[in-house]
């Protein structure tokens, strides 16, 4: 079954990527998107807002219970008749059955992810009544006989030009591709429903407790109008849209509409409590709470800060894969990796299991949530789940449990394909063709041959003349470094010692687990860290040094969690943790080092890319550019400098090479027209992607960690000297 999901997956992503007007549109809104959420959020403090939303909605996840009975009670003495659904079944068969009980014809419903989620549409449709979206994007994809692309907007994905097809098919005349006369084919030609409708639908973006009553919040008057004009206004909301108070409601209005679409404010907020009197008898407000797995998701240990989202879709926003693929591929129901996660709970872990894998773990959802939900360590929970499930892979599973785990032969291995490489090499440090059924990963970069000699291997031929050193530090390699970039770590032993630093290499040390992590097997992660943690710590190191930020999140951040359940190798993880730093931040904020460098490199421009798991995952981006600056280099930022390479380890080379592909090229062109000489990066992965994009696109900018950097600019000082 996973197989044959698997391919159907992969006809997926290949039809995505065969649509580059899809890109286009989908590149083109999150581009503008950034400049104007970061006008929207002038003068205000993101990460306090999102704190304060955070620490509420967890509360009221604790709370659950008694919110929603407050709120049924303060909703029924308002005169609103409240039905709470156990399963979508159960919330269709109340909805259809009103329906078919008020001799409804035609329903008109404002925008509601709700029901979407439990297929409303269909299920009136069932019980002969037509639901008739009246709100502009999802009319649209109604008219396409699609589903939404997007949380906030349905019909991202679509051009005018589309959109105009479309609607010419219901005017039966052709109609111009121009936004204003299609905006206003649509309010023609759906103005009418609501006086003809017997029956509105909305959604809620906010519940209330303490008032039993809910907020719209929406940039169209058709939600106004579905609510207020049919005699019966029915709301469908999930039971985590409840919050304690109007003073509650008002902290999400304040951040829902800026993170969503990047407005100050959107067009209507609309709050609506109790049914109202009306022409032609008393209006009914039905009001239906629907659980369908949220109650499960809520008991989580893991999953349950889901339950904090606001729905304001930035996840997506932001995502270089929702970019790619779109969201009818990088989505079920809901979209992006909020999405994941609530598909795997509301409609079934096989739904969300190719979605889990999409993720390329760049953490940029986590860094724009407003609700600070770890989304990236919950998808990567949720793959450990799918791994235990349906397994890891044959393949994955020796590699990860018979060798690696195995550091000799790990390492035996790795030194065996030095040797057997060189059909594919010729000499060179570079592979540019791989044969048969493997030549696709050479297709669109070159990439790094295995190096004669590990750095382990050759580490301690450095001389390293320090009578006295400040610190005496152990550098974690990681396999890029050790493996591939040997040289990276020998640059590292040469700016440590001009800042009198002494660096030595614990033999014992792995992998730092992060690809049996991203691969579903903590087995191996938790094995790994033991590992680890044994080798790092064994001669106290006054600081361990990284030159991976991969590597730098699992020590810092990955290992304590591993083995939270070991009181004894959890603390020695934080130990570990706290003595750990990435070069670049070791240089300037513990050495005080950029005097060392100042003036020292040749003159030329240099461009930064940011690692994700170095600024998203440990918070460090300016510091690199400092160094850089200070060694008397000309620093020019490109476009969209912390957008992930593609890389993700494995993710390029097994999981999804042709989305890597994708998102690299698209790395590569801002790289190229910021017009630098040299791209500088602090991580050997981006390294490895970047540097196999330019070559393959025959760009001649050079790709440089910043340590090799400020090696080459040591060894310039000295030249002039």
């Amino acid at each position: 079954m996973s197989k044959k999901r698997a391919k159907s997956y992969r006809k997926k992503i290949d039809g995505a990527l065969a649509t580059p007007k899809l890109q286009e549109a989908l590149h083109r809104f999150g581009d503008a998107y950034l400049v104007s959420r970061e006008k929207a959020f002038s003068g205000l403090d993101f990460q306090e807002l999102r704190s304060n939303i955070s620490a509420m909605k967890k509360q009221a996840c604790i709370d659950r219970e008694q919110l929603q009975q407050q709120f049924i009670d303060q909703a029924t003495a308002a005169g609103a008749t409240v039905y709470r659904a156990a399963t979508a079944d159960d919330a269709n068969r109340y909805i259809a059955e009103l329906a078919v009980k008020k001799a409804a014809k035609l329903v008109v419903k404002s925008k509601s992810m709700v029901s979407e989620e439990i297929h409303l549409n269909h299920a009136l449709a069932d019980s002969g009544v037509r639901a008739l979206e009246t709100d502009l994007g999802e009319w649209i994809v109604q008219l396409a006989g699609q589903r939404p692309s997007h949380m906030v907007m349905p019909a991202i994905h679509m051009f005018k030009e589309e959109v105009a097809e479309l609607f010419g098919r219901q005017t039966g005349k052709e109609e111009p591709a121009e936004i204003e006369h299609l905006v206003e084919v649509a309010r023609n030609f759906l103005r009418n429903s609501y006086l003809e409708a017997e029956i509105g639908v909305t959604g809620a973006n906010i519940a209330v407790a303490e008032t039993g009553g809910i907020a719209l919040v929406t940039n169209e008057g058709n939600a106004r109008l579905a609510s207020t004009t049919p005699k019966v206004h029915v709301v469908l909301m999930g039971t985590e849209k409840i919050v304690p108070t109007l003073e509650d409601a008002a902290r999400i209005i304040q951040v829902l509409p800026k993170n969503a679409t990047g407005q100050l404010l959107t067009s209507y907020t609309t709050w609506i409590r109790g049914a109202v009197p009306c022409e032609g008898g008393d209006k009914e407000l039905h009001i239906v709470m629907l659980d369908n797995g949220r109650s499960e998701l809520a008991e989580s240990e893991h999953c349950k800060d889901a339950l904090n989202c606001i729905r304001c879709g930035a996840c997506a926003n932001v995502c270089p894969v929702y970019q790619t693929v779109g969201g009818h591929v990088f989505g079920h129901i809901y979209i992006g990796a909020i999405g994941i996660i609530l598909t795997a709970f509301y409609h079934g872990l096989d739904n969300a299991a190719e979605l889990v894998k999409a993720c390329i773990g760049c953490r940029s959802c986590v860094a724009i949530c407003p609700s600070q939900i770890d989304l990236e360590e919950i998808i990567l929970h949720l793959r450990e789940t799918i791994g235990d499930k349906e397994g890891i892979g044959t393949g994955k599973a020796l590699v990860f449990r018979k060798v690696m785990q195995n550091r000799k032969l790990f390492h035996t291995l790795i030194r065996a394909a030095s040797k057997l490489q060189k059909p594919v090499t010729r000499g060179e440090r570079t592979i540019r063709h791989l044969p048969l059924f493997f030549s696709p990963l050479t297709e669109w970069r070159t990439l790094p041959a295995v190096a004669d000699t590990a750095l382990r291997d050759c580490f301690d031929k450095q001389e390293q003349k320090l009578a006295k050193p400040r610190y005496r530090v152990a550098l974690f390699g990681g396999c890029a470094n050790d493996f591939l970039y040997p040289e990276l770590g020998l640059d590292l032993i040469q700016v440590m010692n001009a800042l009198n630093v002494e660096v030595f290499y614990p033999k014992g040390q792995n992998c730092c687990g992060i690809p049996a992590s991203y691969s579903g097997d903590k087995e191996t992660s938790v094995e790994l860290a033991r590992q680890n943690i044994t080798a790092m710590l064994e001669e106290n190191p006054d600081f361990v040094l990284t030159t991976c930020p991969t590597c730098a999140v699992a020590l810092k951040q990955n290992f304590a969690e591993y083995l939270k359940d070991s009181p004894e190798w959890v603390d020695r993880a934080k130990v570990l943790a706290e003595k750990t730093v990435d070069a670049s931040s070791f240089i300037l904020e513990y050495l005080d080092g950029a005097d060392l460098f100042k003036a020292a490199a040749k003159k030329e421009k240099v461009t930064y890319h940011d690692s994700c798991h170095l600024k998203r995952g440990i918070g460090v981006s300016t510091q690199p550019r400092q160094l850089l600056q200070s060694a008397g280099l000309d620093l020019v930022e490109m476009a969209h400098a912390d957008r992930c390479c593609g890389f993700g380890g494995s993710y390029s080379l097994t999981s999804h090479p042709e989305i890597s592909a994708k998102i690299l090229a698209d790395k590569v062109t801002d790289i190229s027209k910021s017009g630098a000489d040299t791209v500088a990066m602090d991580c050997p992965g981006c390294m490895m992607q970047i540097r196999g994009g330019l070559d393959k696109a025959a760009v001649q900018v050079r790709a440089r960690h910043t340590v090799e950097i400020l090696a080459e600019a040591l060894r310039n000082k000295n030249i002039q000297a």
